[in-house]
């Protein structure tokens, strides 16, 4: 499975901010929010990652990101000039994608939760095993009518999706990461545009949800789920990344740490990166780290 971080969109609910920068590129607390869709991917295993964005800003995604090196994976960039819907994704990394399954993760959506990392597999396990061609995941809301809401049944399989439906069937919103087969680059060529002119997501959920094909997994209880698309949501998923960090002293979506805790770099390659990253608390964070692993090891 390959990765897709979409980090388009103009960004105009957090104006005048995103004048000048991707909102992709602001702090979520202590790091870029793009770390945060990133250290998902990884989180699932992939090595492979598209990072679409416009022209402006590419260029300073790859000077924050690189080629992927630094945390042991390959990152290529790709341009959406106009932002032109969700799905567009997958025709833009058309090529990318080869034949290969595909996880699209929204720049701007934050996930926590213990148990997130085995929700993500199982959701990854069922695109490969052929128990379904799609998987969404779902979080419960108190206003499923400003979000797209998937009607399922118990085992999870999805029967339809509802656009910001006025009287929704449910209170399961779809969150900002999506996993599907290789069809979904021919499915997404099906849709037509929007009213707004937009490849909507929705519409490429409906094709897999009419043929019974589309799964949810829903992060219940003990999980959280931003989309900092609003400056309200923006400081509340930035209030709740300090509070969780201060208290448990362990950093969210740190993907270096991922990195060297899934064996995509060495201890030697983490240590060069440390020493050249200035003095800061992401780096006192894994000197920490590397420091209680070796006390670890040398407990007796």
């Amino acid at each position: 499975m390959k990765g897709i971080i979409l980090a388009g969109g103009s960004g105009t609910r957090l104006f005048p901010i995103t004048k000048c920068t991707s909102k992709q590129l602001l702090p979520i607390y202590n790091k870029p929010m793009i770390y945060y869709p990133l250290s998902i991917l990884m989180l699932l295993g992939i090595k492979e990652v598209l990072v679409i964005s416009d022209s402006k800003n590419l260029k300073n995604f790859e000077e924050l990101l690189g080629d992927g090196k630094e945390v042991g994976i390959k990152i290529q960039y790709d341009q959406q000039e106009k932002p032109r819907g969700i799905a567009e994704a997958f025709l833009i990394g058309e090529e990318f994608i080869g034949d290969d399954s595909v996880c699209l993760a929204l720049g701007d959506n934050i996930f926590y939760g213990n148990e997130l990392a085995d929700h993500l597999l199982s959701g990854a396990d069922d695109i490969a095993s052929g128990n379904a061609d799609a998987v969404v995941f779902g979080y419960q809301v108190k206003n499923p009518e400003d979000y797209g809401v998937a009607v399922f049944k118990k085992d999870g399989t999805v029967v339809s999706v509802e656009e910001k439906p006025m009287s929704p069937k449910t209170d399961w919103a779809v969150t900002g990461l999506y996993m599907y087969d290789n069809s979904c680059i021919q499915k997404t060529k099906t849709i037509q545009p929007s009213k707004r002119n937009e490849l909507e997501i929705t519409c490429l959920n409906e094709i897999y949800s009419k043929n019974r094909r589309l799964k949810i997994v829903q992060l219940g209880r003990g999980h959280a789920w931003f989309d900092t698309g609003t400056f309200e949501s923006f400081y509340e998923a930035t209030s709740f990344i300090r509070s969780v960090e201060n208290r448990q002293g362990l950093m969210i979506g740190n993907i270096h740490e991922i990195a060297y805790r899934y064996g995509y770099t060495s201890h030697d390659e983490l240590l060069e990166f440390i020493r050249n990253c200035g003095n800061n608390d992401y780096k006192t964070y894994l000197e920490k780290m590397l420091h209680d692993d070796a006390a670890r090891d040398n407990f007796v």
